[in-house]
């Protein structure tokens, strides 16, 4: 089934706002124009109802147009607000519509969306206070890690398929740096050298400054030992972050993010990453590949009724926390352009101020959760969250450091496009599991998993490293024959010459003793020739044949 069809009876797949909704206290004015904004005609997603002078309307659902997920969004909040659960039950309901989701998961604990929701006091109560009828689900979910690092079906990338320009992004190289490797790569295609993980891209950077490789490139610019010298220590730094394990072969392809299950409901891909939580570059890496692949592949749609995919990324600042200008202006143009593709991007973050302000500007749907304001700087970074919402009746100051958990100020575009009122809002409770899964289960839906067999496994098949390094030991190979046989033409002339001089002695009267047997090695030809190739190429191969250190060669 493709992503666009719906069944009619898919579960949650309802266009209209939950029903049997509580009548609550009469809206004041200002609320009723509020919750007037979020009357929208077409599918939606029901987030909450809408809270007035600290009472709770479940007749004034705030809710999010389905046809405006793609314009993308952000889930800002302190630790312990309830924005994770906000993203799990966003997530579920977009499952629940037919639309695949991603989400990154940085602390483990959103593979609950997989299994249903535990039943209790807390939940009916908060199902009663937003009108919401509660039902127990668990969700369509795929569970991914990067390059096998954690649990999950392994996500890798090819050096080649992830490209220069990328890499040198990652790699914060300079612009003349980047030049350089966009040499190399050019090289390594023209020349059929396939680089398909990282020991690849060393071996070809290596053969390029070496003696036989120099002239390679020469025509073209070249590539200097300086500029090789730092493309290997940031590699070097690179693969220290981990990221080793995630350039390989079975390249994942990102194509499968965008299916659904046999009942039409989207499969929530949850990609895994405790493991890798203090190593924000492989996380960010994986990250550009995925938004890029999926750029490069996915045609131009416009606007749809339903977007073919929304990714949610969780703890957002680790993709932005340190990261270069190039990174940065990558991912604000990535996220400018492949809403075109109806791809959707929350970003999961504490603050606002987490997301560069270029990005920021692009993310037309906010969900708020509390902020606090211990300290001058919580302070100021409130004032500056408030200064971004659209004018309120609220006193947003007074609304942010005063929301429970479970609750935030929300404004969304309205299917029209324009920006809803801002509104207090009561979330909705997920209806899975809102806790981990345990271990032996996630790793049985892993094993369980059409993709297990077709990604699990690595492949280290011939490649660059290898080609260049059979080269380079067919080369060795041949340079000690021509040695040998040098050898052999220059002991035959000795031998020649010795037999003439043996004649010559025989005829001679013998005036001395003969030589011992050690003085007639010693004095050979052959023997002369082997000490005249001791310090040559050809003596120090027979010096570490003879103790045992060319071994280490193999």
């Amino acid at each position: 089934m493709s992503v666009s069809e719906q069944p009619q009876d898919a579960p949650g797949a309802q266009a209209a706002p939950a029903p049997a909704a509580p009548a609550g206290p009469a809206l004041p004015a200002p609320a009723a124009e509020i919750a007037t904004g979020y009357a929208f005609a077409g599918e939606a997603l029901e987030l909450g109802a809408l809270l007035w002078d600290g009472v709770c309307h479940p007749d004034a659902p705030v809710r999010i147009p389905l046809s405006v997920l793609n314009r993308h969004g952000l889930v800002a909040g302190a630790t312990g607000t309830g924005k994770t659960k906000t993203l799990q039950l966003i997530a579920e309901q977009l499952s629940a519509h037919g639309v695949p989701v991603f989400l990154a998961d940085i602390k483990g604990d959103v593979s609950g969306v997989s299994a249903p929701g535990e039943d209790g006091e807390k939940i009916r109560e908060r199902a009663a206070q937003v009108g919401q009828t509660w039902e127990a689900k668990g969700f369509p979910c795929e569970f991914y890690g990067l390059g096998g690092t954690g649990p999950g079906i392994p996500v890798r990338a090819t050096v080649t398929g992830f490209g220069p320009v990328l890499l040198s992004k990652v790699l914060q190289l300079n612009r003349t740096q980047e030049q350089s490797l966009g040499l190399i790569f050019h090289y390594a295609d023209s020349k059929g050298l396939e680089l398909v993980d990282l020991k690849d891209l060393r071996a070809v950077v290596a053969f390029l400054v070496s003696d036989t490789g120099k002239a390679e490139l020469k025509g073209i610019g070249g590539l200097s030992t300086v500029t090789a010298g730092v493309i290997l220590r940031a590699l070097t730094a690179f693969e220290q972050q981990g990221a080793g394990g995630f350039f390989g072969e079975p390249e994942f392809d990102t194509s499968e993010f965008l299916r659904t299950a046999a009942d039409g409901r989207g499969i929530v891909s949850v990609l895994e990453l405790p493991a890798v939580r203090d190593r924000p570059r492989l996380f960010s890496t994986f990250l550009m590949w995925m938004l890029a692949d999926l750029f490069h592949d996915l045609p131009e749609v416009g606007d749809l009724e339903k977007p073919k995919l929304v990714f949610f990324f969780d703890e957002a600042h680790l993709l932005f926390d340190g990261a270069s200008k190039a990174f940065l202006e990558s991912i604000t143009q990535t996220v400018r352009l492949i809403r075109s593709k109806g791809i959707g991007v929350f970003f999961v973050t504490q603050t606002p101020k987490d997301v560069p302000s270029d990005v920021l500007a692009q993310l037309g749907n906010r969900v708020q959760h509390a902020l606090r304001a211990f300290t001058p700087d919580d302070a100021k970074a409130l004032r500056a969250t408030v200064r971004t919402f659209p004018k309120s009746p609220y006193d947003l100051e007074e609304v942010l450091t005063g929301l429970g958990t479970g609750e935030a100020v929300v404004t969304v575009l309205s299917d029209r496009g324009a920006p809803t009122p801002v509104a207090a809002t009561r979330l909705r409770a997920p209806e899975s599991l809102m806790a981990p899964i345990d271990a032996a289960a996630l790793d049985a839906a892993v094993k369980d998993s059409p993709l297990h067999g077709r990604y699990a496994e690595a492949v280290d098949r011939e490649s660059a490293y290898e080609r260049l390094t059979a080269e380079q030991r067919a080369a060795e190979a041949a340079a000690l024959e021509a040695a040998a046989q040098e050898a052999d033409k220059e002991a035959d002339k000795d031998a020649a010459q010795e037999a003439a001089e043996a004649r010559k002695g025989a005829r001679a009267p013998r005036e001395k003793e003969e030589p011992s047997l050690a003085g007639q090695v010693v004095g050979s030809g052959i023997f002369t020739s082997l000490a005249r190739s001791i310090g040559t190429q050809l003596g120090r191969e027979i010096s570490r044949s003879l103790f045992g250190t060319a071994r280490r060669r193999r």
